[in-house]
């Protein structure tokens, strides 16, 4: 009577038939062993690439040798370098520029202001209308002092500055504080329309001790 015995090691089963009973025996296959030749075949070749990613990759900082440190810092100024230059190639396109307020521009006719300071041109040209029995002008809204700009205090009747307590009559006259002399006038004239022109990038001064501009054709309109 035969008997059958199965042993399962691999994969590969042969039989193998002793006298009367039959056994299936596992024949492994050998394992052919690469030399240090085909391992080097077998390894894939480096490159600068797959270098720089092997080395940013890597996690251990201890375990590279000199060679890959200084690879690694090599790459890293040129790096640097490169995208600095390209910040500084965009930075053409967007040009800084200031955008100042013009300094020709029109306010209106005279009938359009009654006696006394106007103030609504203070905030966007810094100026104030003034008109009295005998003319029209305009006062660049600037102290004298360091350049702030005063308010106009229609219950006291003048001009103060809130920076150092310079003070001034309805004209632009300094009467009181540390200002050296009266608010400057800008240039006034009538256009083809008939409308003030006024501007402010000729001013007609009061210098200290000096002989007042403020009586020249341009500094006022006649009424």
């Amino acid at each position: 009577m035969f008997s059958l015995r199965f042993v399962r090691r691999s994969r590969k089963v042969q039989p193998k038939i002793e006298g009367a009973r039959v056994s299936f025996v596992t024949v492994e296959k050998p394992q052919t062993l690469a030399g240090p030749s085909s391992r080097q075949d077998e390894r894939p070749k480096s490159s600068f690439l797959s270098s720089l990613l092997r080395l940013t990759k890597s996690k251990d900082a201890s375990s590279l040798g000199a060679v890959p440190r200084r690879r690694r810092m090599v790459i890293c100024c040129i790096l640097g370098f490169l995208g600095t230059n390209l910040l500084m190639f965009l930075r053409y396109f967007f040009p800084r520029v200031l955008y100042e307020p013009k300094t020709v521009f029109t306010i209106g006719y005279p009938s359009d202001f009654g006696f006394g300071v106007e103030t609504k041109f203070q905030n966007d040209d810094r100026i104030w209308v003034v008109r009295n029995a005998e003319r029209l002008f305009v006062i660049f809204a600037r102290c004298t002092h360091l350049g702030c700009t005063p308010d106009w205090k229609a219950s006291e009747n003048k001009f103060k500055c809130p920076c150092h307590g310079s003070g001034y009559d309805s004209e632009g006259i300094n009467f009181e504080g540390p200002a050296p002399r009266p608010m400057d006038r800008a240039k006034v004239e009538l256009n083809a329309e008939g409308q003030i022109l006024v501007d402010t990038s000729v001013l007609y001064q009061w210098p200290k001790g000096g002989q007042s501009h403020f009586n020249d054709p341009g500094a006022f309109l006649p009424l």
